[in-house]
């Protein structure tokens, strides 16, 4: 065999010693296609946002400009305005028409569209729908109320978190309240309450896997694929139906019972609208409140089936029971403290300055941990008389709600509620007025009992308390002590 003959390997390779050199073109060609490679887009998912609008004259236009100021735009902005009577349609139809932006990835571009729909007998709910049939071709659906105003990378971090895990059926961004244009003390005092009560509720779902339970419709994006497993599994037209008092919350447990998983953001933050009077105030808890409870309690009331044991109802059935712990508390030590003081029975115990150490601890825990924390969260905290009315308040709603929902009143509370925000309805006084004909016949009945029969209630009703009062003061320094990994409420 000669030298320069090829000498055969296995697997049909070539002795090295007869090794080609490199092709130029293949080279120059390996250049070319890596360059093609890098040209070629990134697939952009697509975000159709949907903001229902009834009499938001006064809010649209600034959330109109913060979803303008976003670092990542929605493809599409649809303004869903129904039953309105003020100047709602007037001031969104300036913003009507293409938008466009440099941002910090390039220039982006939406377009908003102004949709006035009338008469719409469904309220929000018709008005969320009617923005679906717009936007379900879309992969995302963000729905964003018409008083609440994002920070400027809140569409940016929603949907980096759902695109990245195809599990997740809806993201809801952190919610607080603006408190930066009250004018007077009932405004701050109640807006201070809401804010408080916001950051409890967002901590204690971040702390479990920031799985939330509710998909608040003020600032949430939901994957309409998820969306559309939801009419499937459900035998619906429309995700959202209007035989629920809370609309947000039946589709979240619909979503999750589709196989999803229902989240809070980490970063994605949103100021929302809070109620600045008490009669507002209680129209929307009663309703929100009365709507839980729809959802919990068993059996079929109507189109209504409750779900008990429904994983996104467990916070929920916490809640109303640490509601009748507290009420429970507060109603015997007054009652036995006025009772002790009748017949001069009363004694001071030192221990009893801990379980209000205890909530205050707590509470300023909540408040610290809130990403716009100021003055005023920390002193409605560590004065104690606020921080206890709102919760006296809350009671309020809380009994005012299961006794509607145990008459089986049938009451439309989302008119209530606009009736209310209009400055009419007297229903927020009836728990104040309830409690204190209760208190008056409590004192009536105190002073017809024999001081025998006095001694012994308290005798036995000081126990009971303390027991509760432990327990309650255990779990309080519990919770106070968990860590919040960083999160911010």
């Amino acid at each position: 065999m000669s030298p320069e003959a090829t000498w055969l390997l296995p697997d049909g390779l070539e002795d090295p010693r007869y090794v080609r050199a490199p092709d130029p073109s293949l080279s120059a060609y390996a250049d070319q296609f890596l360059d093609e490679v890098q040209s070629i887009p990134t697939y952009r998912p697509t975000i159709g946002c949907v903001i229902p609008a009834y009499n938001e004259g006064e809010t649209i236009a600034g959330v109109l400009d913060s979803l303008l100021q976003q670092t990542r735009l929605p493809d599409a902005i649809h303004v869903i305005i129904n039953n309105t009577s003020d100047d709602s349609v007037e001031v969104a139809s300036h913003y009507a028409g293409p938008h466009t932006r440099q941002t910090a990835t390039g220039e982006q571009s939406t377009v908003i569209y102004v949709h006035d729909i009338g008469k719409n007998p469904d309220k929000k709910v018709g008005a969320l729908n009617y923005g679906y049939s717009l936007v379900e071709t879309m992969d995302y659906l963000l729905g964003v109320d018409g008083d609440t105003t994002p920070e400027p990378d809140a569409v940016e971090h929603l949907i980096n978190e759902i695109a990245s895990d195809d599990r997740i059926g809806g993201i809801s961004a952190v919610y607080s309240i603006d408190d930066s244009a009250l004018k007077g003390p009932i405004e701050k005092f109640l807006i201070a309450g809401q804010r408080a009560q916001f950051s409890a509720f967002n901590m204690q779902n971040m702390l479990k896997g920031r799985n939330m339970a509710v998909l608040g419709g003020q600032f949430s994006i939901f994957s309409t694929q998820a969306l559309r497993d939801v009419l499937r599994d459900s035998h619906q037209r429309t995700p959202w139906v209007n035989d629920s008092e809370v609309e947000d919350s039946l589709l979240s447990l619909q979503i999750k019972s589709a196989g999803y998983l229902t989240k809070i953001s980490a970063r994605a933050r949103a100021h929302v609208g809070g109620m600045n009077t008490l009669r507002s105030l209680d129209a929307q808890q009663v309703k929100w409140n009365f709507g839980a409870i729809d959802l919990m309690w068993p059996g079929q009331r109507g189109d209504t089936k409750g779900q008990p044991f429904h994983p996104n109802l467990r916070l929920r059935w916490f809640e109303h029971l640490s509601m009748v712990i507290n009420m429970t508390t507060r109603l015997m030590f007054f009652i036995l403290l006025m009772g002790a003081l009748t017949i001069n029975a009363f004694v001071f115990r030192a221990w009893w300055i801990v379980p209000p150490v205890a909530a205050v601890w707590l509470n300023f825990r909540v408040a610290h941990s809130m990403q716009f924390r100021n003055r005023k969260d920390y002193l409605f905290v560590l004065l104690v008389f606020p921080a206890e009315l709102y919760m006296m308040v809350r009671m309020g709603h809380f009994v005012r709600a299961w006794l509607k929902f145990f008459s089986r009143q049938q009451t439309d509370n989302w008119a209530a509620q606009a009736k209310a925000e209009r400055g009419k309805g007297t229903a927020w006084l009836y728990p104040f007025l309830a409690l204190a004909v209760f208190l008056a016949g409590i004192g009536v009945a105190w002073t017809q009992i024999p001081i025998e029969t006095t001694s012994n209630i308290l005798a036995v009703g000081w126990p009971i308390l303390g027991i509760i009062t432990i327990l309650q003061t255990v779990w309080m320094i519990m919770k106070s002590m968990r860590r919040y990994r960083g999160f911010k409420a």
